[in-house]
């Protein structure tokens, strides 16, 4: 099973801290073990505020070859690792080139508006039409998110859809748990707003404004409406699927074997 490092209450530090001692040392199975216990969490921030496999995959590898080859500055009496980790992370992806989505979608007003003159499908089929609008949802959702700016969309992410422990990401973001909280309210006001108004799986008086619709869609809403808004806007993003990276043991078995850090480590088996 894999440690939810955002949990302040499971996560165990004081593994990283064993594994940092023996990869430095150069063993090359806790340097890997180091590795595992963030990259898919690393993956699958990184799909979510890029909406691009891809893309996700590389800059997710830019990440923790950073990391590595970084390794032997951090200082664990300054803080605890996966704060220094997802510091470096997230500053990462904040500080990215514009990607092409994002030159695409500039607003909500832009994105509905394409989401508007998409084609209605009309579908017989009981699993087509259960897959088409599993995968109309996810896709619109998405691309919601991206609608948000990339310090809105990355607060959201970390702290609706994963659930970040305040203190953890006040840490990160070297700002107060208040501040990260005042910043998730307004990051959830701008995306609710829009879902209320405009998107049919949260308000049955909206039309379906997802791409390839169809008219089984525009009948869904959420499983349990008697939610509050807020936790019924989250739950429709907390529901999509972790992605279990189909490269992961690549990615990490690029790492591994660069040359550059196996000098810098001078790994063993």
């Amino acid at each position: 099973m894999i440690e939810n490092p955002f949990n302040a209450a499971t996560y165990s530090d004081q593994r990283d801290i064993e594994l940092i001692s023996l990869a430095l040392n150069g063993n090359r199975n806790s340097l890997e073990e180091l590795i595992g216990r963030h990259q898919l969490y690393v993956y699958n921030v990184a799909a979510k505020m890029t909406k691009c496999i891809e893309d996700a995959q590389d800059i997710t590898q830019e990440v923790l070859v950073k990391i590595v080859t970084n390794l032997a500055k951090y200082d664990s009496s300054k803080g605890k690792f996966r704060t220094w980790l997802y510091r470096i992370t997230f500053n990462h992806f904040l500080n990215l080139k514009k990607q092409p989505y994002e030159k695409l979608i500039v607003s909500f007003d832009v994105f509905f508006d394409a989401i508007d003159k998409s084609a209605v499908i009309d579908i017989s089929d009981s699993e087509e039409i259960e897959a088409e609008i599993e995968e109309s949802r996810i896709s619109c959702m998405a691309g919601m998110l991206m609608c948000l700016n990339r310090e809105q969309r990355l607060t959201y992410i970390i702290g609706e859809i994963f659930e970040i422990d305040h203190t953890i990401a006040s840490e990160i973001f070297e700002i107060s748990p208040e501040n990260f909280r005042q910043k998730l309210s307004r990051a959830r006001k701008d995306l609710h707003q829009w879902m209320n108004n405009r998107c049919g799986l949260v308000n049955k008086e909206n039309p379906c404004r997802c791409p390839k619709k169809n008219k089984e869609l525009t009948e869904r809403t959420a499983e349990d409406t008697s939610l509050l808004a807020d936790e019924l806007y989250a739950r429709l993003y907390r529901d999509h699927p972790f992605k279990i990276q189909q490269s992961a043991n690549a990615i990490i078995e690029s790492i591994i074997n660069n040359s550059r850090l196996n000098e810098l480590f001078n790994l063993n088996n």
